[in-house]
């Protein structure tokens, strides 16, 4: 099975051209010509992305996911290809109704009827991992309920297996194969599909999102019904809305449109520096909108983590981007630990300024906020800096966002809706609020030590007198040592005196 598997991936690669990407190395040029001589018919007009995204889609849904994880790493791709495995969607046939039933009895252990009032067969939505249908609980309470694709997760690492094994090739005939790190990315791929195959976390991350907005006026978070969830399975409220994308319609409900774009990008800055924890798929499909114009967030199987250090070097290199602070740019990836520690600060100020001052040539409001952080991440490469994973995967959500808001509003000025937020947090982070913050987050621990401090003071006198008392002790025995040597080397030299003054009579 794994043979024929293999096989057709082959096949399709060919077919698509897939071969110049690792037959251009010096130690396969003979092949090449090979494969050109055989496969001389091949239609190879389209450009090697555009041929790439449809081998993905031709190979079918768990490829196509790669396909989408890969465009996330824009550190590694170049950028015609980064942009167009963007595209690709994942768009699979529902599998049948009566399979999902199937799984969910199995789940339940008892009649679907017991558990659901209402059970729609027919999917709302269906993609490679899972699919959801819509349904009732018992008391009439309306729910999606999301349900894992049988199998999948034999079907999942059947595919890895096979990714690897691609990775291998592509690390051993293509030029720039190992730079690309492809082993690491198809781990990176796994990681995310492991957590995509366990609905319990994406419970979990659903339900933390909504405790963060709990009170916000601008996004609404379904509730998860813990009783009816598991590995497999995941039961939410229902949520009804009008998709983003669907711009005429929002207008035609009375949705203020640039109200509504700069609403998105407060929701995202909330998210990574305030929570530092942010939805990571936010496309299109995944937001929807309410007639009075809040969010509606969908499908949280991939969200990103920042930590305090995280943040504050983003809000930091934002801020000094926009300002135009070159060199404070270079010292903060120094000072947090993104850089080597020997990272010539004068030549990465440069290099910075070099890629940065074109940008800042055009109207603020016609930066692309997040391609100017894709292409710190582009320098930073030529230092030896080596992007994390969660900044990647905040640098892929910027640029959705960024999107998404031009596309409701041409006009959005996303530095000057963000950047007093960003002043506002910093002043937060180093000023005396965050001060004070810090020394309320620090007061339980305190509080507890505090009452111990007098007996450890006087162990750690203790401990110190012992020390200088055993030091004391210690050059006495030594000094003893070296008497008792010299008694005996005297007893020595007297003794051989003795024998020579004995052997002379």
């Amino acid at each position: 099975m794994r043979a024929l598997r293999l096989v057709r991936i082959l096949s399709v690669a060919l077919r698509y051209g897939l071969d110049e990407f690792f037959l251009g190395h010096e130690r396969v040029r003979g092949v090449r010509a090979c494969v050109n001589a055989l496969l001389f018919r091949r239609a190879l007009e389209a450009p090697r992305a555009v041929r790439l995204r449809r081998a993905l889609e031709t190979l079918g849904p768990i490829f196509v996911k790669f396909g989408q994880v890969l465009s996330t790493r824009r550190d590694l791709l170049p950028p015609d290809i980064a942009d167009e495995l963007a595209k690709l969607q994942d768009r699979v046939p529902p599998f049948p109704g009566g399979e999902a039933v199937a799984l969910l009895e199995r789940v339940y252990g008892k009649p679907l009827e017991r558990v659901f009032s209402e059970f729609e067969r027919e999917p709302l939505a269906s993609a490679s991992v899972a699919q959801v249908h819509a349904g009732r609980l018992v008391d009439g309470t309306a729910v999606a309920i999301k349900v894992l694709r049988p199998g999948i997760a034999e079907i999942i690492a059947h595919d890895i297996d096979l990714l690897h094994a691609a990775a291998t090739l592509v690390e051993t005939a293509w030029a720039d194969g190992k730079r690309l790190r492809p082993h690491e990315v198809v781990a990176e791929f796994a990681k995310h599909l492991e957590v995509e195959l366990d609905l319990l976390r994406e419970a979990a991350n659903a339900s933390l999102l909504k405790r963060n907005f709990r009170d916000s006026p601008l996004l609404l978070v379904p509730e998860v019904h813990w009783d009816y969830c598991s590995a497999e399975v995941m039961v939410m409220q229902r949520m009804h809305g009008t998709p983003v994308s669907a711009v005429t319609e929002l207008r035609a409900l009375g949705v203020d449109i640039p109200r509504l774009a700069r609403a998105g990008v407060e929701i995202f800055f909330t998210q990574v520096f305030r929570h530092g924890f942010f939805h990571a798929d936010m496309h299109p499909g995944n937001i929807l909108v309410t007639p009075e114009g809040r969010y509606i967030a969908l499908d949280f199987g991939i969200m990103g983590t920042l930590t305090e250090t995280d943040k504050t070097y983003l809000a930091r290199n934002f801020l000094a981007f926009f300002r135009r602070d070159y060199r404070r740019v270079a010292e903060a990836h120094v000072e947090s630990g993104w850089a080597p520690p020997e990272t010539r600060i004068d030549d990465f100020e440069a290099a910075i300024r070099a890629v940065c001052e074109p940008i800042f040539a055009r109207p603020l409001r016609e930066i692309l906020f997040g391609r100017v952080l894709l292409r710190l991440f582009q320098t930073s490469r030529r230092f030896n800096i080596r992007i994390q994973p969660q900044l990647v995967l905040l640098q892929k959500t910027l640029l959705a966002i960024e999107g998404l808001g031009r596309d409701l509003d041409p006009d959005l000025d996303l530095w000057q809706t963000a950047k007093p937020y960003l002043e506002r947090w910093m002043s937060e982070q180093v000023g005396w609020r965050g001060f004070a913050a810090r020394i309320g987050q620090e007061a339980p621990y305190w509080s507890a030590m505090l009452p111990q401090l007098p007996r450890l003071v006087h162990r750690a006198l203790d401990v110190a007198v012992e020390g200088r008392a055993g030091a004391r002790i210690d050059a006495l025995l030594a000094a003893e040592r070296r008497r008792n040597r010299l008694l005996a080397l005297i007893a020595a030299l007297l003794a051989a005196i003795a024998v020579i003054l004995l052997a002379a009579d």
